[in-house]
């Protein structure tokens, strides 16, 4: 479980070396401040009192991602290269069985230094950020809280369904995020039947939805777009700005995502970790 003091000296370090850099870290501030108790899932590095080195582990079911930082003032002194080598030690422990090393795509130190590290590129990602855009509603589609067991499992089936992972390990996932975090768990019904679900994370002025995904039969109906123009329009209300994620490789959800109005801003790539 990370202090007030923990976060602060992250974010403090996360500023100098964006500031540095000119790009963004994916440091995932909302699992960072819903830590469990003794997890080993950060490593720090100090000197001098002061936080020059950070490694976060991010676990998602059977996968994990590493992303760190060093102050621009302590780089080459192989602080990052002993911060990565214990995040990797734990990952082996927990027997993990996808360790992808997370990256800003613009970058230049991050990328010297993956040239040294027995990777491959796996996927680019993309942060966007909602501009108004006149939106549609349609009254037949609902968005309610998720709340039985039955709304759990078909939330269970849809991580499957939707994003590639083993049942076990959505399960495991979903325990873990409904325990530590304090999102909006939505199920998306359409004519009385569940036919997807995403959550909402609301804080410090934004809005981020997350886990967005719809049964596969029933795609290409307009129900994803719907839907989401349903839960943007709630979250402007609010006054919120509005964000969300996208592999760059779901050609669909990016255009779905461009057709109701989100732009692309920042961009992490991400290399699979092959081992030494």
């Amino acid at each position: 479980m990370l202090t007030e003091i923990d976060l602060l000296d992250i974010k403090g370090l996360q500023e100098v070396c964006e500031r540095e850099g000119g790009f963004h870290l994916k440091l995932n501030f909302d699992m960072l401040e819903n830590r469990a108790e003794n997890s080993k899932d950060d490593f720090f590095h100090y000197e001098d009192g002061r936080l020059v080195g950070f490694l976060g582990s991010y676990y998602f079911g059977n996968k994990v991602e590493l992303c760190g930082m060093v102050h621009p003032d302590y780089r080459r002194r192989g602080i990052f290269t002993n911060l990565l080598e214990k995040g990797l030690e734990e990952a082996k422990k927990r027997k993990v069985r996808n360790i992808l090393l997370n990256a800003p795509t613009s970058s230049e130190t991050a990328k010297r230094f993956l040239k040294n590290i027995h990777c491959t590129f796996s996927v680019a990602e993309y942060q966007m950020k909602w501009h108004n855009t006149e939106l549609s509603e349609d009254p037949a589609i609902i968005l309610r809280p998720s709340i039985s067991d039955e709304d759990w499992e078909a939330e269970i089936q849809l991580d499957v369904l939707g994003f590639g992972l083993h049942e076990n390990e959505a399960r495991e996932m979903q325990r873990e995020t409904r325990e530590n975090g304090s999102e909006q768990w939505l199920i998306i019904e359409v004519n009385g039947r569940t036919a997807g679900k995403m959550r909402v994370n609301e804080k410090d002025g934004e809005a981020w939805i997350y886990g967005f995904a719809i049964y596969p039969e029933l795609r290409g109906k307009g129900i994803g777009r719907k839907a989401l123009s349903k839960v943007v329009k709630m979250e402007d209300q609010k006054g919120l700005a509005i964000f969300l994620e996208v592999e760059a490789k779901n050609a669909h959800a990016l255009g779905l995502y461009e057709s109701c109005g989100f732009r692309s801003y920042h961009s992490q790539n991400y290399y699979e970790y092959l081992g030494k």
